[in-house]
């Protein structure tokens, strides 16, 4: 006998309550990173044309890739929220993975890979040190941008801070804000080595291998991003804790005889689908079985309110065993 599945989804589609706050905090800091590197990507690249500097170029193409991520996270957080529907029962909740994989898509081709070019085109080309104002411009123009990436770094990180519990790998929105300003701080700072060195020492290999450095970082970390992704895209099981809690909460019932298998998989920020099969003990009558598995779904999702999907198949054990005989 299988009962129905619970449901707790928001058909507003906009969320409520705690989840529905998080959601427009982590907006705020995706709208606020867009803006900075919006306005920073414009700098750096007026400022590389001026300089002719590649590690300022790169930065550039490193913010354009940035302000594209942030647009698609954006789209993340909307589409996400929309109530599910008769083609999608379960809600849009993936959707948030799969723009955030496009991200780290967009972070590998435009920022990677235009770094690692620009940095062989200038060792291959050779090229002569512009002059010491067009680089002082530069590394004015990086070291404003240093202190917009660190800004929308912070606030990001503080957000993460003020949901305890939930750790910056619950929400990939969060989490690739967080990888694109802490990377681009990084890459902030290696830019303005390269240009330093290549002032002082008059020789370019210093800012085509920052370049390459800048190119080989954005790689990685659209890799990392990418990654998890994948993971949560193809079905992630949920947490490890809450998966413990579950089975504990199972087999505590007085009615279960044993709990045979127990699935659990993510579809989005605040839905978890939970699979449970169970034996009941013997001599428990079909309206007892029916109350014992509106009761435990119940329990299940009061106490782990993201466990909105719930699923019970439950067998008479008694039953269960002379099946199983010959």
């Amino acid at each position: 006998m299988s009962d129905d599945p619970g449901n707790g989804t928001d058909d507003s589609g906009t969320g409520s309550g705690k989840d529905g706050a998080d959601d427009r905090k982590t907006r705020v800091t995706v709208l606020v990173a867009l803006a900075a590197n919006l306005v920073i990507a414009v700098a750096k690249a007026a400022g590389g044309v001026f300089a002719g500097s590649p590690a300022l170029l790169s930065e550039a193409a490193h913010s354009v890739a940035d302000s594209l991520n942030e647009v698609f996270l954006l789209f993340a957080l909307r589409r996400s929220k929309r109530p599910a529907d008769p083609q999608h029962p379960f809600g849009y909740g993936k959707e948030r993975y799969f723009w955030a994989l496009l991200a780290a898509v967009g972070i590998f081709v435009m920022g990677a890979c235009f770094s690692v070019l620009q940095g062989v085109e200038a060792l291959r080309g050779g090229g002569e040190q512009e002059s010491t104002s067009g680089y002082v411009v530069g590394l004015v123009v990086l070291g404003v941008a240093l202190i917009a990436e660190g800004t929308s770094l912070a606030r990001a990180v503080l957000q993460v801070r003020s949901q305890p519990g939930k750790g910056i790998g619950k929400d990939p929105a969060l989490r690739t804000v967080i990888a694109e300003d802490g990377t681009a701080v990084v890459g902030v700072l290696l830019a303005m080595a390269g240009m330093v060195l290549h002032m002082v020492t008059g020789n370019i290999a210093w800012e085509a291998s920052a370049s390459i450095a800048i190119g080989a970082l954005l790689g990685y970390v659209a890799y990392r991003l990418g990654k998890d992704a994948r993971e949560q895209l193809i079905g992630e099981a949920a947490d490890p804790e809450l998966r413990r809690g579950i089975e504990e909460m199972l087999a505590a019932q007085p009615e279960i005889d044993e709990v045979s298998s127990l699935l659990t998989m993510r579809l989005g920020m605040d839905s978890t689908l939970v699979a449970a099969r169970i034996d009941l003990v013997p001599g428990l009558e079909s309206e007892q079985v029916e109350l014992t598995s509106m009761r435990i779904r119940g329990s299940i999702e009061e106490a782990w309110p993201e466990a909105d999907q719930v699923y019970l198949d439950v067998t008479d054990a008694a039953r269960a065993a002379a099946d199983d005989t010959p």
